[in-house]
């Protein structure tokens, strides 16, 4: 069941924000939410405009671990607070790496239930948690977010109990507040982001999900993974930052070549993933401002230059292009 936690305030502040709260309300009855909190709750986005920071904590795609890119996962932060979109392997030490504390994550997003975006989501919470976090965190994704959660749990029961006992910690339980979505709309909102998921196309895995950070000083969009999507156009139109996945065809039969136990990941890799093409198109589609290349297929081997990457999308796209590398913050 899908929610917003707000807090409460003693009145309309203005004409303004009251407009934009019957927006905001219209939008979770729209989509379904069930409740929110307080006269007036925190659905405005914090006016201070704060600089939002995003980084790359990293740029592979595919499952197996690459030795110049860690798994995929992106964190947004905006007056402190930490959003984490997608939990690849090693999410937690990227995260630390970037120099951000841990105690600071307050929102986890999954995009899809693949492993190079989920395999640390359980990990990044009970590290998180071993170090110095305190205070629940709210966990967005596909079905069986729910179910994992509580598996990572049992799973870990044994060393939980011994360190809540030994170490005098909290119960780790209580810091899981999981919230499935199944359908574009309306996500979450709180005083520094507004987030809105769109359903995209990465089959056989449904719902995948793309998902925009709407920010005080900027709109942020995370493609997760996808073929070229309508819904994701849809989504990023006028956005300033789009972090899109991307794959070079030229070079898919040399990273082929080194998996030989997956026999149909060729048909895979086209059905669901966007060309290099593809992604500049739309970007320019969408009228982003920003392009921000990352998830790359080939992630590891065949090594690519950056020159490789830019040389193929540049055609497609006159706006600012990045290729992104891990812990770049844009």
């Amino acid at each position: 069941m899908k929610r917003i936690v707000s807090d409460s305030r003693s009145c309309f502040q203005s004409r303004r924000q009251f407009l934009h709260h019957s927006m905001v309300l219209s939008l979770a009855a729209a989509s379904g939410l069930t409740s929110v909190s307080g006269a007036f709750a925190a659905d405005v986005i914090d006016a201070s405009h704060a600089k939002s920071r995003l980084i790359l904590l990293g740029t592979a795609g595919g499952p197996t671990p690459k030795p110049n890119r860690a798994a995929p996962a992106q964190v947004l932060v905006v007056n402190g607070a930490s959003y984490v979109i997608d939990c690849g392997n090693g999410v937690a030490s990227q995260f630390v790496k970037a120099k951000l504390k841990l105690s600071s994550i307050k929102n986890i997003f999954i995009t899809h239930q693949h492993s190079d975006h989920n395999a640390d989501f359980g990990n990044l919470m009970l590290l998180a948690w071993a170090a110095d976090l305190q205070t629940k965190v709210g966990s967005y994704g596909p079905p069986p977010l729910a179910e994992m959660s509580k598996l990572f749990l049992q799973m870990n029961d044994f060393d939980i109990r011994t360190r809540i006992a030994d170490e005098g910690r909290p119960s780790l339980a209580d810091l899981f507040d999981v919230h499935e979505i199944t359908s574009d709309g309306f996500v979450m909102q709180d005083a520094n982001v507004k987030v809105t998921a769109a359903l995209v196309e990465h089959p056989p895995v449904s719902p995948a999900f793309a998902y925009r950070f709407d920010c005080p000083d900027r709109s942020i969009v995370f493609s997760g993974d996808t073929r070229p999507s309508e819904n994701l156009i849809s989504l990023a139109k006028g956005a300033d930052v789009l972090i899109h996945e991307v794959m070079h065809l030229p070079s898919l039969e040399k990273l082929i070549a080194t998996e030989t136990n997956a026999t149909t990941l060729r048909q895979h890799l086209l059905a669901s993933h966007t060309s290099t093409e593809q992604v500049g198109r739309i970007a320019t589609e969408a009228g982003v401002k920003t392009l921000v290349l990352s998830h790359f297929v080939p992630g590891g081997y065949p090594f690519l230059p950056d020159d490789v990457w830019a040389d193929a999308v540049r055609p497609y796209f006159s706006g600012n292009l990045v290729v992104g590398h891990d812990l770049m913050e844009l």
